[in-house]
């Protein structure tokens, strides 16, 4: 089988802070249906039908997690969940996924994916993880790029340089660099300039090649990762990662290693329809409206004179009613009820930082 060393791996260990009250520590936004029947961790699943094997994907997330992602998603073999004592960014689940893959495959291809995000056009996300796999193959790190389709200063940036090759029809090219979140004028004169993509958060690299920019880059994390590789078949695997884990300094694999990793490339992917859901103003762009602009997702809502709002009521007795209001968000959970403008959405990670500090239970 040509594809017999390609593994995907799934993070799905974050909170989902900027999706409160809704997402919750013991239910985070990628278990939640929050699109369709179906939660964001299960159709992440779902579309790699096609190209991965059940046995092939594997899921890196928080102890308290596993068990209610497993329920969700009980064809993957229970050994391929692996589980981080607590969060310590990206670089260490990728760090760790690495580990698990290189013991099973010393050829393994890694496909690393998130747990949270919609694509419209999954078919096209298929061919860009085959082609990203191809690339891979000859030693590129990849990153699936979001070909922009507006100027956005909620995204991180990748300028793209010279092609460096079309694997299955697509175009490759050169990663020249990352760009952070850029202000309103940067993102417009990226957007307009045609040479830069959306950083979306995935990747496709080979185990081990990832694995020599960690040893380059990241030498700490790298001791720690070979302890674990040490005694990775053996019973003491647990308390091994158990006691290293509080050791690791948190750090995302974007600025840990690859801002400064080599022959990097990148995949533009155009007409994908990709939302990372990363907030309650991204729901707008993903769920269906009815004809005055409003989003409802629940039972008992009386709008009035009331255009382009998101009303979002769980497991709440009361009506909500509003009256001559416009571009709002407002979630009702029944112990905690949010009401804020649309574009102010994003501040609710604010109040999350708040109530952890306040040690409070709404978390």
């Amino acid at each position: 089988m040509m594809f017999e060393n390609y593994y995907a791996v799934i993070m799905a260990g974050g909170g989902g802070t900027r999706l409160w009250p809704l997402s919750r520590k013991s239910s985070p936004k990628q278990m939640l249906p929050l699109v369709g029947e179906r939660s964001l961790f299960q159709i992440a699943v779902d579309r790699l039908d096609g190209v991965f094997t059940p046995d092939k994907i594997y899921v890196v997330t928080v102890a308290e997690q596993a068990a209610a992602l497993q329920e969700q998603c009980p064809e993957i073999p229970a050994e391929n969940y692996l589980l981080e004592p607590m969060p310590r960014g990206t670089a260490s689940v990728v760090g760790l996924a690495a580990v698990a893959l290189g013991q099973r495959d010393p050829q393994a291809v890694m496909a690393v994916l998130t747990a949270d995000h919609i694509f419209q056009n999954e078919a096209l996300f298929r061919e860009l993880l085959l082609s990203a796999y191809e690339a891979a193959e000859e030693g590129h790190l990849v990153t699936l790029g979001i070909r922009p389709t507006f100027p956005s200063t909620g995204y991180g940036y990748i300028h793209q340089g010279d092609q460096a090759g079309t694997y299955r029809g697509l175009d490759v090219f050169q990663v020249l660099r990352f760009v952070e979140k850029p202000n309103e004028h940067r993102a417009r004169q990226m957007f307009e300039s045609g040479d830069h993509a959306w950083n979306s958060g995935m990747f496709v690299w080979g185990a081990g090649r990832i694995m020599e920019e960690f040893e380059r880059q990241m030498p700490d994390l790298t001791t720690r990762l070979k302890e674990i590789s040490r005694v990775w078949e053996q019973p003491q695997r647990e308390s091994v990662i158990q006691a290293l884990w509080p050791e690791i300094q948190p750090e995302t694999i974007d600025y840990g290693i690859m801002e400064k990793a080599r022959d990097v490339v990148v995949i533009p992917a155009k007409g994908l329809g990709w939302n990372d859901v990363g907030s309650w103003e991204a729901l707008f762009e993903v769920l269906p409206a009815d004809e005055d602009g409003n989003i409802v997702l629940g039972e008992g809502f009386i709008p009035l004179e009331t255009r382009d709002t998101l009303v979002y009521k769980k497991s709440s007795p009361r009506l909500i009613v509003t009256i001559g209001v416009q571009d709002l968000v407002v979630v009702d959970t029944g112990d905690v009820l949010l009401i804020c403008k649309k574009d102010h959405a994003q501040k609710v990670r604010q109040v999350v930082e708040q109530l952890k500090n306040a040690g409070d239970d709404y978390l």
